[in-house]
């Protein structure tokens, strides 16, 4: 009796089982099942809107007034006698709000949009840092504020500088009564030109400060967090405004005296206009370091970095 081979019994795969070995013996897809995967989403696309130049203004200004009701009476010092009291320490207080709003409010707020606008014009990405952008926002927008904000800062440097303590007078004295004295005085005697005098100064001064300062702030920063890995907190932000206030002042210091000369000088006798010692700025940093040395462009370098840092 032949025996036949014995078949294997014929097992009906399940419904799970047949899926699996569906799975399996056919080739995968090219696509994951939608259900197996959560998808990924897609980027958003970034747009960096033209910054407003008013709010910049604003926000600037009251900065500003807030920073100079500290820091007036230092500068008040280097000028005037203690004796006068606190009205003469605070003296021309009025004149540098009105410059800090005009000028502050003009270079901090044109900052953001004059360097979109240099993106724009070299289309290139306004999202991206770039320090020579910055450099040139920063110099034009100070430029400009400077030129604006000149009156203001003749007025303020001639009330700043004068005392009734004769021991204590700096440069020649200017009296006024206050800011609008100051300013028809000075328009009836030698009219807009006189208004404008040292102008170039002023904007040699704060075009090259706003330069350094803005650009040079974020770049601190951001070396202060990739290197020292330092948080974008209050601590972050204090170290890079002294450290680039350091170099701030380093660089600013001798256009600071140049100007604060050229404001504060007599007018020439002879004609009744113009300076009677200082014809241009370069003419006053010539004189300045021929007669007293390199030095004299960094006096009061420390009551800078003060009101500065």
């Amino acid at each position: 009796m032949s025996s036949s081979p014995m078949q294997a019994p014929t097992i009906m795969p399940s419904s799970t089982s047949a899926t699996t070995a569906s799975s399996i013996t056919q080739p995968l897809p090219t696509q994951p099942p939608t259900m197996s995967r959560t998808a990924q989403p897609t980027p958003a696309t970034v747009v960096v809107r033209k910054p407003s130049a008013v709010l910049g203004f604003i926000a600037g200004g009251i900065a500003a007034c807030g920073a100079v009701t500290i820091t007036n009476p230092a500068e008040a010092f280097i000028h005037i006698a203690r004796h006068e009291g606190i009205r003469g320490i605070q003296r021309g207080l009025g004149s540098a709000y009105l410059y800090q709003i005009l000028m502050n409010g003009t270079r901090l707020g044109l900052y953001d949009p004059i360097k979109h606008s240099i993106h724009q014009l070299l289309k290139t990405d306004p999202s991206q840092n770039n320090n020579l952008v910055n450099v040139a926002a920063g110099g034009t927008g100070g430029v400009l504020s400077a030129f604006l904000a000149s009156p203001l800062y003749l007025v303020k440097t001639r009330l700043q500088s004068y005392t009734s303590h004769e021991a204590s007078r700096v440069g020649h004295q200017h009296i006024y009564k206050h800011t609008p004295d100051a300013l028809q005085s000075i328009y009836r005697a030698e009219g807009l030109r006189g208004l404008y005098r040292g102008v170039d100064a002023s904007m040699m001064r704060t075009g090259v400060g706003s330069s350094v300062q803005l650009p040079l702030y974020d770049i601190v920063k951001q070396k202060l967090i990739k290197v020292a890995g330092l948080e974008n907190g209050a601590l972050c932000h204090g170290l890079s405004s002294l450290i680039s206030g350091f170099f701030l002042c380093v660089v600013m210091n001798p256009f600071d005296i140049v100007t604060t000369r050229m404001y504060n000088q007599a007018t020439d006798p002879s004609t009744g206009r113009g300076g009677s010692l200082y014809k241009t700025p370069i003419d006053c940093l010539i004189k300045t370091v021929r007669t007293e040395g390199v030095s004299a462009l960094y006096k009061g370098f420390t009551a800078h970095y003060l009101r500065v840092g």
